[in-house]
């Protein structure tokens, strides 16, 4: 992180090995400057009551993620399920009574779990609440317009989306990654600079791309106007998370 200058960073975490909650939450107790955790737990758990209580209000953590996709979240794990229905509005419902914002990662566009009516239904129904919606909703390379109705239809006051994984999501793209500016582009057009953050999903991704090209492909960009580039590497973040 400060080899690239990187000042805070948000720990939202995949499900391939299981939840690392108290992982997550000794680095942000460790390093309260540099680290805010998110936390992830299944809804279908038993003993769920006790967990939530555990980690947002004995913890204090002030982030939950929802890894719901069915690729490796939990509809891979258990039956497709509505993303506006009972279960997942309770869920928003406890992150908007306890002033959590909201992390949801829905998987590959067009997959059984990229539910983005359902999902605009469930923020309409929390117009108080700040929700994150990962991948720039993870469109391959022949998606762009795909994508651009997906966020077109998430466009509202309290949604941001983070860029995490997106050039891994439309390869091939090598640096400086033009197919990533475009759909960036897009994105910008479509919702503004202000509702994206950059995002990495470091270390899975330092297997294909260095993390100086990932921060560059946003830092060097030479469409992109210097008040965007702050606003997509720093400001956002900061104003959703901190």
């Amino acid at each position: 992180m400060d080899a690239h200058e990187v000042e805070r960073a948000v720990l939202l975490q995949g499900g391939y090995l299981g939840f690392q909650n108290q992982y997550s939450y000794e680095a942000q107790q460790k390093y309260p400057e540099r680290f805010l955790a998110a936390a992830a737990y299944d809804p279908y758990c038993w003993n769920r009551d006790a967990i939530v209580r555990h980690l947002f209000e004995q913890q204090g953590i002030r982030v939950v993620k929802f890894e719901v996709s069915t690729g490796s979240g939990l509809m891979a794990n258990h039956p497709v399920f509505a993303l506006d229905g009972e279960m997942m509005e309770r869920e928003a419902a406890f992150a908007e009574e306890h002033g959590l914002v909201l992390v949801i990662d829905i998987g590959k566009l067009g997959s059984p779990s990229s539910q983005i009516s359902a999902l605009r239904n469930l923020i309409l129904h929390h117009p108080q609440m700040r929700f994150v919606v990962c991948h720039l909703l993870a469109p391959k390379q022949t998606e762009l317009h795909a994508m651009q109705q997906g966020l077109e239809m998430l466009h509202l006051p309290n949604v941001w989306f983070d860029l995490a994984s997106l050039s891994h999501n439309v390869w091939p793209d090598e640096p400086p990654f033009p197919v990533t500016r475009q759909f960036i582009h897009s994105a910008i057009k479509t919702v503004g600079a202000d509702r994206l953050l950059f995002g990495t999903d470091t270390p899975s991704n330092l297997c294909r791309f260095r993390y100086r090209d990932m921060v560059d492909t946003i830092a060097e960009d030479a469409a992109l106007a210097d008040e965007q580039k702050r606003l997509i590497l720093y400001e956002n973040a900061d104003r959703v998370f901190w």
